[in-house]
């Protein structure tokens, strides 16, 4: 009976206990569905459309910050892969930039050869073959300066000529000048007179003369200028010479003429030009060996020197590489203004190619220094020369010294008049 009645105690609590579980359970989901969906109360109507509104704004808004973390994220990507291909292609443009500039740079360099050389030539046997020297002139084109190229049309001879410019601070030895070159012979000249003072006394001496139309850059330097402002001056000048197709010996007017020089050009270069050498090495050229003892076994360094061209006196033809030189000059010493024009005019002329800088190829021919003299070899060296003093040089230019009216009258008595003595009173340089 005992055993019985144990048996039904624990089967009644095990009914209690599985049916309060079970109230449990119910309860507990009831309170969820209840949550869900009434979580400010059964009673509030409007509370559960206000709850799902501001969950699902909620939810947009966590889900958008999700969205654009991963935008921000996938376009940092894609910006870091752009780059890197941008920078692929920069370099492939770089590279493709320089393939065509050396293809265009060969182009060019063979149409100038086809141009200045004809039709490709075979090279002949050893030690014939001879390069080309002489550019083609260019052609004329007189819309340039149509009064000037009236002037040149009369005063010219085989479209060549001498040009010296001239302002009043200069009117003694211009005379000296002009009245040596009429003596010789020589009818191919032009002054190009800077002020009109020049222009009235040229006239007024049967000189052929150009007045230049006005230009205030030029002449507020051509009328009062000195000798060597003016100088600078005739690279700006020239260039309409040039462009209207005439060859020009430019020439400074401390200069005596004892010859025509036309007749001992070459006009073989663009630039033929006397020199301010005074021997064969100066004039034309030496190798000269620098020593640096600190070296030792490499001490000697072989240098090549010649001395300047004369920017006072060179024949110029009417060529590409001519007209380019003269605007290299020109723009040279407009924005330099302390710099000398015939240190430009030389480096210019003789400074090669290298990295940065385009040289300028220019064919050039020096002068015989004995015929086209400067004053440092006539009295320094041969007037104590027996033999060089019977030399006939073609002109004298005195521009080592700066008494040069003195100078130009004795040289004009020593080779015109036979003055055997006319040099001796001056001294080799200036005092």
């Amino acid at each position: 009976m005992i055993g019985r009645r144990e048996m039904h105690r624990n089967t009644s609590q095990s009914v209690r206990k599985t049916r309060i579980a079970i109230a449990i359970a119910i309860g507990v989901t009831l309170g969820f569905v209840f949550a869900i969906f009434f979580p400010h109360g059964l009673f509030t109507s409007s509370a559960p459309i206000l709850t799902r509104t501001i969950s699902k704004s909620n939810a947009q808004v966590n889900s958008a910050s999700c969205e654009s973390s991963e935008r921000i994220n996938m376009l940092k990507s894609e910006f870091v892969e752009a780059s890197e291909k941008n920078s692929e292609l920069r370099k492939e443009i770089k590279e493709l930039t320089e393939k065509l500039r050396l293809a265009d740079q060969r182009k060019d360099n063979a149409q100038k050869q086809v141009l200045v050389l004809g039709k490709q030539q075979n090279a002949g046997p050893f030690g014939t073959v001879k390069g080309l020297r002489t550019n083609p002139a260019i052609i004329p084109d007189e819309s340039v300066n149509p009064r000037l190229a009236k002037i040149l049309e009369k005063v010219a001879v085989q479209r060549e000529l001498i040009v010296a410019l001239a302002n009043s601070n200069v009117k003694d030895m211009l005379e000296v000048w002009f009245t040596n070159i009429k003596r010789v012979g020589i009818p191919n000249y032009l002054v190009v007179a800077l002020d009109e003072e020049i222009a009235k006394f040229c006239g007024s001496k049967d000189v052929p003369v150009y007045k230049r139309d006005p230009d205030a850059g030029i002449d507020s330097v051509a009328r009062t200028g000195g000798n060597h402002a003016v100088s600078g001056l005739k690279f700006r000048i020239l260039r309409e010479f040039l462009q209207l197709g005439y060859s020009v010996l430019l020439s400074d007017v401390d200069i005596v003429y004892l010859q025509n020089p036309f007749h001992y050009l070459y006009r073989d270069s663009d630039v033929e030009s006397m020199t301010d050498g005074h021997n064969n090495m100066t004039a034309y050229g030496y190798n000269d060996v620098f020593d640096e003892p600190a070296m030792g076994w490499a001490r000697y360094a072989h240098t090549m020197r010649i001395w300047v061209y004369n920017s006072g006196f060179f024949y110029i033809r009417p060529t590409i590489p001519s007209i380019e030189l003269l605007d290299r000059v020109a723009s040279r010493l407009s924005q330099e203004p302390h710099s000398w024009d015939q240190a430009v005019f030389n480096e210019e002329l003789f400074f090669p190619s290298y990295p940065g800088y385009d040289g300028l190829h220019a064919a050039r021919r020096t002068m015989d220094f004995y015929l086209f003299m400067n004053s440092k070899v006539l009295f320094k060296s041969v007037r104590k020369d027996a033999n060089l003093s019977k030399l006939k040089p073609v002109i004298i230019h005195v521009n080592y010294h700066p008494d040069k009216l003195p100078r130009m009258k004795a040289v004009v008595e020593f080779y015109v008049k036979g003055n055997k003595d006319a040099l001796k009173p001056f001294p080799d340089g200036s005092d």
